[in-house]
C-alpha cells in the first residue's frame, strides 16, 4: 500500500480532485442556477514563476468567456505574447463566430520585464447563456519583479506554470474554506470512508477487532463499549490523518510540473488500474509478511485498557485493507492538491471517522445495528471502481477537452447506470425494485441524451440572420441618450413632470442581447405602441469608463441587458427591471404593468 501511496504523491494532480466533487458534470440533471455577479461567474486564479504567469479562469456552468476580448496591458511592465487555449466556436447573430471558453480557460503570459510595483491589468468579458453579457471588466494581477535576464518574449505550454494547484485571490484556498465549503468538504469525506468502511474486505474485521477491544468474556456498559470503540478509531483516525499530513506537505513540493499531457494522462491511467482492482481483476495489498507482522502485534495488544486500544488503532491503520488502497489514494491525491496542512489533516481524520462508524455501531451494540456480509458489498466495491473511472476522465479532461470528453461522461453514465439497473433486477421482485428500476432507467436515458445533445449542438448549422437596418434605424432614434447618473434623475425629473413613466435602456455594442432588442422587440407594433406612451432613455456603456461604472454601480446592475423603468412619478420599479432578451409579446405585455390600464 505505501508504494501506491508513494506513486499517488507524486502523481499528485491539482484541480482534478475538485471535479471530481463538484458535480460539474451532471448539471442536465440540476434546475437552471440563478444568475451570478461577473467575479463568481468568472473566478479567475495565478501563478507566477520568473518570467511566466499563468492565469486561470474557473467558468460557471451557462456562462462564457470570449477569446477575442481579452486585453493584456502591462504597469510596469513588459509583456511578450500571450498564448491562448484553443476554446470553442460560438456563433453570436449579430457578432458573427466567435471563440469562447466553457467552464475553465488556462491564459499563460510571458514576461519580458518587470518592475518592483509591477501589474497586469487583465480586461476580460463573459456572458450567460441565453440570458446577459456583462461589460468588459478588468482585474489587476500583481507581478513579482523580473530582470531582464529572466525575462522570455514567448511562452510554451510545456515550460509554463500551472495554476491548478495554486490557491490565490478569489479561487484560493480561502474561498475553499470560507463559509460552509470547509464542512462539505468534511462532510465528503466522512461520507467516502463510510463507503470503505463497507467494502468486503474491511467489513468482515470488525467483529474481530471489536472483540479484542471488548476483552472476551468481559461484561461491558453501553457507554464504556463506546469509549473503548471511539478509542481504537480515533488511534486509526490520528495514523490516517498524518498521513494526509505528510502527503499534503509533500504535495506543494511537486505542484509546479504536474499539469503536463504526459503527466495527466499518466495519472488517469493510474487511475484505471486502480478502478481494475476495485472491479476484482486483481487485488493490491502488503506483502504477507509485512501483514503477518503487523496482525502480530496488534494481537499482543491488551484489550479493555483505553492505551492499548489506541495502539490498536494505530496499527489497524497500517494494516490498511487491500479494499481501501485504491480509493484513499485518490483521497490523498485531493489532500496534496490543496497544499494546506490543516486541511489535509482535517480531511483525512473526516475520512477516518467515517470508516470507524460501523466500528463505533459495533463496538456498542454487540453488532446487532450492522447488516449482514454478502454480495451487495462488492456492488459498493465495484461503485468506487466507477468513481475511479470517473476521475480519470476528469484528468484527461485537461489533455482533450471538448466533444470527445463529452462523448466519454456519456459512455461512463451509461455503463455506471446500466450496472446499477443490471443489480437492481437481481434483487427481490417488488415494487421498490420496479421504483428503482424507473428512476434508473430515466438517469440511463439522461446519460444517453447528454452525449446524443453534444452530438446535436456540434453539427448543428450556424442560423442565417436577416437584418432589419431601416427599421432599426427609425426605432433608435427615439431614445434620449443620457451618459451619467445625474443625466438619468434630469430626464427621470422632467418625465415626472409630464406624467409619464420612463424606460432606461442599458445598451453596450457588444451585448448580443442589446441588439437582440434593438431588432426585434423595439421595433415591433404592439411594442411601439406603448413605448410612444413613454420617455425612452439609452445609456450606452461600450465605453466602461468611469461614468459608465458609476452608472451601473448605482443601480445594481450586474450585466446587460438590462432595463429599468420608472413609474409616472418617477420611482424606480425594481420588480419590473428586465436582465436577459425578451421577445416582443412578453414585452410588450410586460410595460402593460407600468402604463395605465387605458392604453
Amino acid at each position: 500500500m505505501f508504494a501506491l501511496l508513494a506513486i499517488s504523491l507524486s502523481f499528485s494532480g491539482a484541480s482534478q480532485a475538485e471535479g471530481l466533487f463538484s458535480g460539474k458534470k451532471f448539471g442536465f440533471l440540476q434546475s437552471e442556477p440563478e444568475l451570478m455577479p461577473v467575479h463568481e461567474a468568472f473566478v479567475h486564479d495565478f501563478v507566477q514563476q520568473d518570467g511566466r504567469l499563468a492565469v486561470r479562469f474557473s467558468i460557471a456552468d451557462g456562462y462564457y468567456l470570449y477569446r477575442d476580448k481579452l486585453v493584456f496591458d502591462g504597469v510596469d511592465a513588459e509583456l511578450g505574447q500571450p498564448l491562448l487555449p484553443q476554446g470553442k466556436d460560438h456563433f453570436d447573430e449579430y457578432f458573427g463566430e466567435q471563440v469562447v471558453y466553457y467552464n475553465q480557460a488556462e491564459l499563460l503570459i510571458p514576461i519580458q520585464q518587470a518592475g518592483d510595483a509591477a501589474e497586469l491589468a487583465l480586461t476580460f468579458m463573459g456572458c450567460a447563456e441565453g440570458k446577459l453579457c456583462f461589460p468588459p471588466t478588468k482585474i489587476d494581477i500583481p507581478l513579482s519583479p523580473v530582470s531582464v535576464e529572466q525575462g522570455i518574449a514567448t511562452i510554451s505550454d510545456s515550460a509554463a506554470p500551472s495554476v491548478g494547484e495554486v490557491k490565490t485571490q478569489q479561487a484560493g484556498l480561502a474561498a475553499m474554506l470560507e463559509g460552509d465549503s470547509l464542512w462539505l468538504t468534511l462532510l465528503v469525506f466522512f461520507g467516502l470512508g463510510i463507503g470503505l468502511a463497507l467494502t468486503p474486505c474491511v467489513f468482515p474485521m470488525y467483529p474481530i477487532l471489536s472483540g479484542i477491544i471488548v476483552g472476551q468474556g468481559k461484561q461491558l456498559s453501553m457507554g464504556r463499549a463506546f469509549a473503548l470503540s471511539m478509542a481504537y478509531v480515533q488511534g486509526m483516525a490520528v495514523t490516517y490523518s498524518l498521513l494526509g499530513l505528510i502527503v499534503a506537505s509533500a504535495g506543494m513540493k511537486y505542484q509546479a510540473a504536474l499539469q503536463h499531457p504526459a503527466v495527466l494522462v499518466t495519472i488517469a491511467a493510474f487511475f484505471v488500474l486502480l478502478s481494475l482492482s476495485m472491479f476484482g481483476l486483481y487485488e493490491l495489498q502488503l506483502p504477507s509478511k509485512w501483514q503477518e507482522k503487523l496482525n502480530g502485534i496488534s494481537n499482543r495488544q491488551k484489550g479493555g485498557t483505553m492505551l492499548g486500544v489506541v495502539m490498536m488503532g494505530v496499527l489497524s491503520g497500517l494494516v490498511a485493507s487491500p479494499c481501501t488502497t485504491a480509493p484513499l489514494s485518490g483521497a490523498l491525491i485531493y489532500v496534496a492538491q490543496s497544499g494546506d496542512l490543516g486541511l489535509g489533516f482535517l480531511a483525512l481524520y473526516a475520512l477516518s471517522m467515517g470508516m470507524g462508524v460501523p466500528l463505533l455501531i459495533m463496538g456498542t451494540t454487540g453488532g446487532k445495528l450492522l447488516p449482514r456480509a454478502g454480495a451487495w458489498m462488492n456492488v459498493i466495491k465495484t461503485v468506487f471502481g466507477f468513481l475511479l473511472i470517473a476521475v480519470a476522465i476528469i484528468m484527461l479532461e485537461r489533455v482533450w477537452p471538448g466533444l470527445w470528453m463529452e462523448l466519454l461522461w456519456s459512455v461512463w453514465g451509461v455503463a455506471f447506470v446500466g450496472y446499477l439497473l443490471h443489480q437492481n433486477k437481481l434483487t427481490q421482485l417488488s415494487w421498490q425494485q420496479s421504483a428503482r428500476s424507473v428512476v434508473l432507467f430515466i438517469m440511463l436515458m439522461a446519460s444517453f441524451s447528454y452525449g446524443m445533445h453534444h452530438v446535436m449542438a456540434e453539427l448543428k448549422p450556424a442560423p442565417v440572420v436577416a437584418q432589419t437596418g431601416e427599421q432599426t434605424q427609425a426605432h433608435s432614434n427615439q431614445f434620449i441618450k443620457v451618459k451619467s447618473v445625474a443625466d438619468i434623475e434630469q430626464a427621470v425629473a422632467d418625465a415626472a413632470a409630464q406624467g409619464k413613466p420612463v424606460m432606461l435602456d442599458l445598451y453596450a455594442d457588444w451585448c448580443v442581447a442589446c441588439k437582440e432588442f434593438e431588432h426585434k422587440t423595439f421595433v415591433a407594433s404592439e411594442v411601439q405602441a406603448r413605448l410612444g406612451q413613454m420617455v425612452m432613455l439609452q445609456a450606452d456603456v461600450t465605453a466602461g469608463d468611469d461614468l459608465d461604472n458609476e452608472l451601473l454601480d448605482h443601480f445594481g446592475v450586474l450585466g446587460l441587458p438590462t432595463i429599468l423603468f420608472f413609474d409616472a412619478q418617477g420611482q424606480l420599479q425594481e420588480p419590473l427591471t428586465i436582465t436577459g432578451f425578451m421577445a416582443a409579446g412578453p414585452f410588450a405585455q410586460h410595460l402593460d404593468n407600468l402604463l395605465p390600464p387605458s392604453a
